[in-house]
C-alpha cells in the first residue's frame, strides 16, 4: 500500500445570491507547516541582523552607565543626546561630511564612466581581441601593486593632497567590468544592436540611446557598490591627504574617537585633583561618542539604501537565469 499525505480539505462559501462556491485547497498540510517554518527562520534572521542596529541606535541615546551595567535592551535608559551633541559640535564633522559626500558623488561618476563604456565594447562580438583584453582585467584582480608602488605612482602623478588621490586609485574595478559586461551581454543581444546599425546608429549612438536606457538596474547596483566602498573609505585618505581641510567623513570620525577614549587629550594632566572630575566626564562621553559615531557613519547609507532597493535587487541577480 502507498501512502499519500493528506491535503487540506475544500472550503465551501456562499455568495449573496445563494449560490455555493467551493474554493480548492492549495498545498498540503505539510507544505503550510513548511511556509510557517520559513516565515519563523526568516523572523529569526531579522532579529539577528536587526537588533544589533536597535541596540547600537539606543545606546547611542542612553546612559553609558546603564548600557555597561547590561540594563540597556529594547528602549533608552536615562535618555541622552550628550554624545551626538559632541559629534556635531565638531567643526570638523561638517567638512568631512561634505568632504564624503562630494568624494562620493564624483568618484561614483569617473566609476561608471570608465566601466559602462568599457564593459559594453567588451561584449560585442565584432570586438578585436575582446577575449585578451578580459583575461588582461581579470589579471588584475588576482595581483595588484602594493602599497608602496600605488604610493609612488600617486606622488609622482602630482595627485598628493588633492581628492583625485581618493577617487582615482581602484575607480575602474576589474569585478565591476565583469559584471557590467555579462549584464550587457544578456540585455543587449547583438540582434538588437544589429538593427540599430541598420536604422542608420552608430556603436556610440547604440550605447548612449540603447544601451543605457535599458542598463538602469547595473547602473544603480555598480554607484551603490563603489559609493558604500568611497563613503566608508578612509585608509587613503591617511595615507595620501595632509590637508584637514580635505579630510572625509570616516577619518575625521577616526580621529574624534581615538580623542575622545584618550582622558589625556581633555586637557590638563591626571595627577591634579581638579582634574578627576572632567576625566570621569570624558570616560563617560567616549562611550556615548562611539555608538553616536556609529549611526553618524552609517545614516545617509541607511537612508538612500531603501530608494535603491528594487534596482539593487535586480543588479544582483546578472547571470543567475539565462532565458
Amino acid at each position: 500500500m502507498t501512502s499519500t499525505t493528506p491535503s487540506a480539505p475544500a472550503e465551501t462559501s456562499t455568495r449573496l445570491d445563494g449560490t455555493r462556491v467551493i474554493h480548492k485547497a492549495v498545498g498540503s498540510r505539510d507544505d503550510r507547516w513548511f511556509d510557517r517554518l520559513n516565515v519563523v527562520f526568516v523572523l529569526l534572521v531579522v532579529v539577528m541582523i536587526g537588533y544589533p542596529l536597535w541596540f547600537v541606535i539606543i545606546a547611542s541615546v542612553s546612559d553609558p552607565q546603564a548600557v555597561q551595567a547590561g540594563r540597556v535592551w529594547l528602549w533608552p535608559v536615562e535618555a541622552t543626546l550628550d554624545g551626538y551633541r559632541r559629534v556635531f559640535g565638531h567643526s570638523a564633522i561638517w567638512i568631512g561630511y561634505r568632504n564624503s559626500i562630494v568624494y562620493t558623488l564624483v568618484g561614483v561618476a569617473v566609476h561608471l564612466a570608465l566601466v559602462l563604456p568599457c564593459s559594453y565594447a567588451l561584449s560585442r562580438a565584432h570586438m578585436i581581441g575582446r577575449t585578451a583584453v578580459t583575461w588582461y582585467i581579470l589579471f588584475t584582480m588576482l595581483f595588484s601593486g602594493g602599497i608602496i608602488p600605488t604610493y609612488l605612482l600617486v606622488r609622482n602623478l602630482g595627485l598628493l593632497d588633492t581628492m583625485w588621490a581618493v577617487i582615482l586609485p581602484g575607480a575602474a574595478g576589474a569585478w565591476s567590468i565583469l559584471v557590467a559586461r555579462a549584464f550587457f551581454t544578456q540585455t543587449v543581444p547583438e540582434e538588437l544592436a544589429e538593427a540599430a546599425k541598420v536604422d542608420g546608429a552608430s556603436d556610440l549612438q547604440t550605447f548612449l540611446r540603447i544601451a543605457l536606457p535599458l542598463s538602469l538596474p547595473i547602473i544603480v547596483t555598480l554607484g551603490l557598490f563603489h559609493g558604500v566602498g568611497l563613503w566608508n573609505e578612509y585608509f587613503k585618505a591617511l595615507i595620501y591627504l595632509s590637508d584637514r581641510d580635505k579630510f572625509p567623513l570616516q577619518l575625521v570620525l577616526r580621529e574624534l574617537l581615538i580623542v575622545s577614549q584618550d582622558p589625556s587629550a581633555g586637557g590638563g594632566g591626571a595627577g591634579t585633583g581638579g582634574d578627576a572630575g572632567s576625566i570621569v566626564e570624558q570616560v563617560r562621553l567616549a562611550s556615548l561618542i562611539k555608538y553616536a559615531v556609529m549611526i553618524v557613519a552609517s545614516l545617509p547609507l541607511l537612508l538612500i539604501y531603501p530608494f535603491l532597493q528594487r534596482f539593487f535587487t535586480q543588479g544582483v541577480l546578472i547571470g543567475s537565469v539565462k532565458g
